[in-house]
């Protein structure tokens, strides 16, 4: 597992917030799942702090992260421990949070995916994931293919 951390606390471009950023690459098993999230989580804490309230919103990118790297190790590389999923995480520090992962399978068209809330898929226990990470964050694209999601959560401060 390769990580590395970047911090740009002076914004280069104008009208660019500063911002942390962590950068990771899994190999794709899933057992490293919880571990990674749970250690993105804790390297956002600190930052999620003054923008925290009851809205939850900490929570929701943990299940959003967790739902595209599961996909992306899954459904994307096939539980191949050989090919990895690369995510990164940045904080700017005027409250958003951007995560892209991208993975090395063959990709996905995301309109085709059948709605899960058919009636023929309401007692699947799987194809929830998009949806669910579409319902929890701000905005999530499809690139390249499918190989890679690009997701945004604005946070607000509270009052």
């Amino acid at each position: 597992m390769t990580q590395s951390l970047r911090v740009a606390l002076r914004p280069d471009v104008p009208h660019r917030s500063p911002f942390v950023e962590l950068r990771q690459s899994l190999a794709s098993r899933t057992a490293d799942i919880s571990p990674f999230v749970d250690r993105l989580m804790q390297f956002l804490k600190p930052f999620l702090g003054e923008f925290r309230n009851a809205d939850g919103s900490d929570l929701d990118i943990e299940i959003a992260v967790r739902e595209a790297i599961a996909n992306a190790m899954i459904h994307g590389n096939c539980e191949n421990p050989q090919k990895h999923v690369d995510v990164v995480c940045r904080f700017s520090m005027g409250g958003e949070v951007a995560i892209t992962v991208r993975d090395q399978g063959h990709g996905f068209d995301h309109r085709a995916l059948p709605d899960p809330t058919g009636p023929d898929n309401l007692l699947l226990t799987h194809g929830r994931g998009i949806r669910l990470m579409q319902a929890l964050m701000d905005e999530v694209e499809f690139a390249e293919d499918g190989t890679v999601v690009r997701m945004r959560k604005r946070l607000r401060l509270p009052g």
